[in-house]
């Protein structure tokens, strides 16, 4: 399939990553449409997209037709299958939880056209084992995204054993005309970004419980000294420390030792202290 008939995309999951990444596809003139399970987390998510459009125009990255185009083609339904009967890719966005994601691409199959490619958000988890769960593996690939998907370049795609050459190019033109700079990589776990990331994260932990400098100076040494935009612990408090924890969980059953998520992080998750979220992780975000 090519992707000139890519004209409607799918994004399954409204949370951080599925609005960002509805509202990149619509401001790349495709028909989108959002789903999540409820109306209420729809409205948000529509409302946090209004509000990203808004600052691209204050920061003169978008113009104000470029705004009203992009509301017009995106769409929110609580109807999956509305949402998958015409699209031509779905980029599922939902938890990172592998049963749920197959159950969910189980389902995708059935409801989407026949030439639909089937593409997963997943920072961490097998292709391989998502693509398992339906009948034609060879549509199922990684589209991996970063937040926020409005601004972060990078698109991450991820190739399992099973996935076709017609996902690949699919997945890499559509990446080409939302702007974004692909790499491609094999399907291992942590791919290349999230393994990368973790093992940094999960140091800048030891060295913060190890009293080896404060959560600001450790995060300061990588922002200043190798010019790194954000430091580790503040994108972790960013990205959620529940999900760091999850990732490296996985990570360390697959990869083993160097990836055992340290005490102060399980012990954090534990006290419900999840990051920017719940107001409180490595940093305060209440004050």
């Amino acid at each position: 399939m090519s992707t000139q008939e890519i004209r409607t995309i799918a994004v399954i999951g409204a949370g951080t990553m599925g609005h960002g990444i509805a509202q990149v596809a619509a401001q790349a003139g495709y028909e989108v449409w959002l789903h999540d399970v409820t109306d209420g987390l729809l409205e948000r998510a529509h409302a946090r997209v209004v509000d990203n459009l808004a600052q691209g125009i204050v920061r003169g990255k978008l113009t104000e037709e470029g705004r009203e185009r992009a509301l017009a083609a995106l769409r929110t339904t609580a109807n999956l299958e509305q949402a998958a009967a015409s699209a031509d890719l779905v980029i599922e966005a939902i938890v990172e939880e592998l049963n749920m994601k197959r159950n969910l691409f189980k389902r995708l199959e059935a409801l989407c056209p026949p030439h639909a490619t089937l593409a997963t958000n997943t920072s961490s988890l097998s292709i391989a084992e998502i693509a398992a769960s339906v009948r034609e593996p060879a549509r199922v690939i990684g589209m991996h995204f970063f937040n926020p998907a409005h601004i972060m370049k990078l698109l991450e795609i991820v190739v399992a054993p099973q996935t076709g050459d017609a996902a690949l190019q699919a997945a890499r033109e559509v990446g080409a005309r939302m702007k974004k700079e692909a790499i491609v990589v094999r399907d291992v776990p942590g791919f290349a970004t999230s393994r990368l990331g973790i093992c940094l994260g999960l140091e800048a932990m030891r060295m913060l419980e190890e009293g080896v400098a404060s959560a600001a100076d450790i995060d300061q040494a990588l922002e200043l000294g190798y010019n790194h935009p954000m430091g580790p612990l503040r994108l972790t408090d960013l990205v959620g420390l529940d999900i760091r924890l999850s990732v490296a969980e996985y990570l360390h059953s697959k990869l083993g030792e160097r990836f055992r998520p340290p005490e102060i992080l399980k012990r954090k998750v534990a006290e419900g202290k999840l990051g920017k979220k719940t107001g409180e992780g490595f940093y305060r975000w209440d004050e």
